[in-house]
């Protein structure tokens, strides 16, 4: 069962890549819901209101069920116990500022109704209409929700990737052209030699 869920992540963010022109962000614009099908009730797309802050634009079904509403419009923040929201801003505001993708484990107490389970959740960067900072996401879970409302807690993150698009000077060499020296090592042959 992990592995399915855990695939939903492997195919948004397989999805996002294949947007990427020449390592630029995707534009949301391209982002076309059946291309993540298979993932879709676990996804969701953020916007960047303020430092930190960001908001749910859109959210699968999968959201809905763990917070036991609509998320559409509320705080990205108000899915995250309130002792954890400190550490999560700080790292939802580089996808927006760096960019850069964040893969970051997840998990939900246990309590009355409420068995313990744990997750991943993924946070794309995307070019927004107008400038817009946005970010696609997707959230896969393994264990029962429970009684809703539920909090997540911030555990690790699996990956922090910063994206550029230019090597860092002092890491890369620029390519050498190529140059082909002395004679070819091979021959063309003909049917009619």
């Amino acid at each position: 069962m992990a592995a399915v869920r855990f695939a939903m992540i492997a195919q948004v963010r397989a999805y996002w890549e294949a947007l990427r022109e020449g390592g630029a962000l995707p534009q949301r614009a391209r982002i076309d819901p059946r291309g993540i099908e298979g993932a879709l009730a676990n996804s969701f797309l953020i916007e960047r209101i303020a430092p930190g802050i960001a908001r749910f634009r859109l959210a699968g079904m999968h959201l809905t069920d763990i917070m036991g509403m609509d998320v559409r419009g509320m705080p990205f923040s108000s899915l995250f116990e309130p002792a954890d929201r400190d550490a999560v801003a700080p790292r939802v505001e580089r996808v927006f500022a760096t960019p850069c993708i964040l893969d970051l484990c997840v998990d939900a107490g246990r309590g009355v109704g409420r068995p313990a389970f744990s997750g991943r959740m993924i946070l794309l960067p995307v070019k927004g209409e107008g400038g817009a900072d946005l970010a696609l996401g997707c959230l896969a879970t393994e264990g029962i929700i429970g009684r809703s409302p539920r909090r997540l807690s911030c555990g690790r993150a699996l990956e922090e990737r910063i994206l550029t698009g230019t090597p860092t000077p002092g890491f890369a060499e620029e390519p050498a052209p190529f140059v082909p020296r002395g004679r070819p090592h091979l021959r063309l042959v003909r049917d009619d030699e």
